[in-house]
């Protein structure tokens, strides 16, 4: 019985041993692929960009694939939880991470705090963008700022009395109002949710003064009389909200586009990653999936693997750069 125990022990030693060095591709291509249902990490709570982006996305694919793709909320940590945990998963194509911009800098993020990085973005390999949105800039509607200048002339005026929400630190609704507190010279207090969901609640429920979000999360607050935009972070005019203005139109060098797309960890099988590759296309140019997102404010803005590592090569760059002009957050 010993022996046996032992000889398992060895086995399941071996199969890690292989996957460390890459070689698990070779195991599973020769796997039928599907043969279980897929998990799709989101790694914030229900309610925000993600959620809203992704469900119909989902459904798109699982219109495709053989075996049904299920969301898991894993949130935390502005998003490193579940970003982590897709980079370190068994590369079977049974895991894929639904991951918005804040996953490129993250990593980073780590080392300014002084910590080990959670995960590397080379432990992650690109399937495609899906969209790519400026984020808008909101007040309660019944908030005494009808424009961003009152607002900044206002926050100027009260240095460290406004309040800001955020899906985490260093995340794809900090980034933007940082840049509007650099360029703007104005000190609000920034206040960490776990999401964007939660974020524009706060701002809702009278708990922060403004946030900063994907149209996707806000749109339908805006047109429910709820909330109030004030700019957004974007060129020109979105076609969801063709009367709010570009902080870019208005002189503010504030410019930034909060994107999702998909990911797999970095030893996935190829022929997994072309069936990730084609599901995903598929869904992008579904009728349906592009209406859903139009109408909430998020169109479909799709990028294939090629151009989408590309893309993200740079993004990588250009937003490591602004986390390091914001340093190490107390």
């Amino acid at each position: 019985m010993l022996n046996k125990t032992h000889a398992l022990k060895k086995s399941i030693q071996l199969v890690f041993i292989i996957c460390s060095l890459g070689l698990c591709a070779t195991i599973f291509a020769n796997e039928s692929w599907p043969v279980k249902p897929i998990s799709m990490t989101i790694p914030f709570p229900p309610g925000g960009v993600a959620t809203v982006v992704g469900r119909p996305v989902v459904e798109g694919m699982n219109k495709v694939l053989e075996k049904p793709i299920v969301m898991e909320s894993r949130p935390g940590a502005g998003g490193a939880i579940g970003n982590a945990y897709v980079a370190r998963a068994m590369p079977d194509g049974y895991n894929v991470l639904f991951a918005m911009s804040s996953v490129s800098t993250i990593p980073e993020t780590d080392k300014i705090a002084g910590k080990s990085p959670s995960y590397t973005t080379s432990q992650l390999r690109p399937v495609g963008r899906i969209t790519s949105d400026p984020v808008v800039m909101v007040v309660r509607a019944d908030a005494p700022w009808k424009t961003i200048q009152e607002f900044v002339a206002d926050a100027r005026k009260k240095p460290g009395k406004f309040n800001y929400s955020s899906s985490g630190n260093y995340g794809t609704m900090q980034l933007p109002m940082e840049m509007l507190k650099a360029d703007q010279k104005i000190f609000m207090v920034h206040i960490p949710y776990t999401g964007a969901g939660p974020a524009v609640l706060a701002v809702l429920a009278g708990e922060v003064e403004t946030t900063a979000s994907g149209p996707s999360t806000v749109v339908q607050h805006i047109k429910g009389g709820k909330l109030r935009a004030l700019a957004h972070s974007g060129e020109g005019r979105l076609a969801a909200l063709p009367d709010v203005p570009s902080f870019k139109e208005l002189g503010m060098a504030v410019e930034y586009n909060q994107w999702t797309g998909l990911f797999l960890p970095k030893a996935t099988p190829e022929p997994i990653v072309q069936s990730y590759r084609d599901a995903l296309r598929t869904a992008v140019n579904d009728t349906n999936v592009k209406t859903i997102l139009n109408n909430a404010g998020s169109p479909i803005a799709y990028l294939d693997e090629p151009e989408f590592q590309a893309f993200w090569d740079k993004d990588i760059v250009k937003m490591n750069e602004v986390v390091k002009r914001i340093g190490k957050l107390d």
